[in-house]
């Protein structure tokens, strides 16, 4: 079974739409599921959409290292985990050091570690020793891959679970990048690939499902109710 993953994206205690991977210009969510954009009542609507078992979170304030709201976010998902004890929440917060890993471990979550936040392999190596039960991100901004690119080459320094995140195609109701997803998956054929960016309605679903993805990361697609919960409800 493919695994559905709604997104929130949160940026100074609220969610944003993102787009592109144009992470200054993100705009407070507009969403068909909720009227506000606040995190807690997000979340309540997509569960009321559909009863989803996992969650993913990215802050953005940690990712993108600004000051300020990084504690703000962090105290909105300690209150999600709270709020929703049985939802599997994946984090996002930008994680590039142990001090920084050291933070978000205090939470009952699973963290998300990104390629984008590493300039060496061996920066990377040295705090995959520390992680446990983690996913990896591979980004790939608009201009490329960002990140070491041994750890895009080398399937050694992956863990289980793997994310193709694909900002170009985030937000943009256009499709998913489907030549990626195939070059990564013939090359993880013992990993779990999931897909992120473009998702669109059920038949972008039905369509990763027989590529052999494990599961997709959604967000526009659902707050626009371009997929339905009747369909979802047989997808599942």
């Amino acid at each position: 079974m493919m695994q559905i993953i709604p997104v929130i994206d949160v940026l100074n205690g609220a969610v944003v739409h993102a787009k592109k991977g144009d992470r200054e210009h993100y705009q407070a969510i507009q969403s068909q599921l909720s009227a506000s954009s606040d995190p807690i009542a997000v979340v309540t609507a997509m569960l009321a959409f559909h009863p989803f078992t996992q969650l993913y979170i990215a802050d953005l304030n940690a990712i993108q290292k600004t000051t300020g709201s990084v504690s703000t976010n962090y105290s909105v998902i300690e209150a999600i985990t709270q709020h929703f004890p049985n939802l599997v929440v994946w984090v996002d917060a930008g994680i590039s050091n142990q001090a920084e890993l050291r933070l978000w471990q205090a939470l009952n979550i699973r963290l998300v570690i990104g390629s984008e936040n590493f300039t060496l392999i061996s920066d990377y190596a040295a705090l995959q020793h520390h992680l446990q039960n983690f996913i990896l991100s591979l980004d790939f901004m608009p201009h490329g891959y960002q990140g070491p690119i041994e750890l895009l080459a080398n399937t050694n320094y992956w863990p289980r679970d793997v994310i193709v995140m694909s900002l170009a195609n985030v937000g943009t109701n256009q499709g998913v990048n489907q030549a990626l997803l195939t070059e990564v998956i013939n090359r993880a054929k013992h990993f779990n690939v999931y897909a992120a960016g473009g998702i669109r309605d059920i038949a972008d679903l039905i369509m990763l499902k027989e590529m052999g993805l494990c599961g997709a990361l959604v967000a526009t697609a659902l707050h626009h109710q371009q997929i339905s919960s009747e369909a979802l409800e047989k997808f599942a």
